[in-house]
Order: C-alpha cells, then structure tokens, then sequence
C-alpha cells in the first residue's frame, strides 16, 4: 500500500445469491455500494455512510462483518494506481432505493463480472468462490 491508494469502504448486501450493485450517475460501469474513507472514519464507518448516500440503507457500523481487503488498479486511474477496498458483509430488512448518486441498481452474480471495473470484478469473484453467490 502507499500515499497514493485510494481507501475505500463498501458493503456487500446479499440475498437470494445475488449481491447489490449500483451505476452512479454518469457511469456506465456497476458499483459496490461504498466510497471513500473520510478523514477520521474507520473503514466500517465509511461502509455504512456510503449505504445511506448511495442506496438509502441505514447500517450500524458495528453490526457489520468484514469480508475481505480488494488491492487492485483503480477504475478510471493511472496505472499503479490502486484501490484498497475493505468489503463487509450487511443484512437489513430494509429495502435499498438508489439515491440522487445513484442512477440504478442492480442484483449481481458472477456472471455479471463484464459490467464491473477491477474491483468489482474481484469482489464477486471471491463472493462467488466463498459459495455466497451464483
């Protein structure tokens, strides 16, 4: 890791074997709910902020459950540029409505990885490796 990674924290909500994703606005790629970390803002803390920004879900950080770390070149960045993503896992009864970032969402396997930028792409990898997803 250096300086120059971009810290990120976001939430991977499964249900029925598919994992929320979104399209921000003005992007054509999907997303994993989440963003980057503020100064003073845990990793967890971030996850659940962005939740609410992007999708309307309210999360409490420390109900969340830490996944895994995804260190990979960052979408749209100059190369050797990496995201540093720390994925957890959510549950809410809630039902998630994109926001005004939020263009659409959408219930990924990993037959969706084409739609994904890096670190999507290995986010539902290793979802669909741990038997989480289809």
């Amino acid at each position: 890791m250096t300086d120059a990674d971009i810290l990120v924290g976001a939430v991977a909500l499964i249900r029925d074997r598919r994992v929320l994703m979104v399209t921000a606005r003005g992007r054509d790629v999907w997303f994993m709910p989440g963003g980057k970390i503020d100064y003073g803002e845990s990793e967890a803390d971030a996850a659940a902020r962005e939740a609410w920004e992007e999708v309307t879900l309210r999360l409490d950080p420390t109900a969340l459950e830490p996944l895994f770390t995804v260190l990979i070149q960052a979408h749209g960045e100059p190369e050797g540029r990496l995201v540093r993503m720390a994925v957890f896992g959510a549950e809410t009864a809630e039902e998630p409505t994109a926001s005004a970032e939020v263009s659409a969402l959408h219930w990924a396997t990993s037959a969706d990885q084409h739609r994904c930028p890096p670190a999507g792409v290995e986010v539902l990898r290793r979802l669909h490796a741990a038997g989480l997803i289809d």
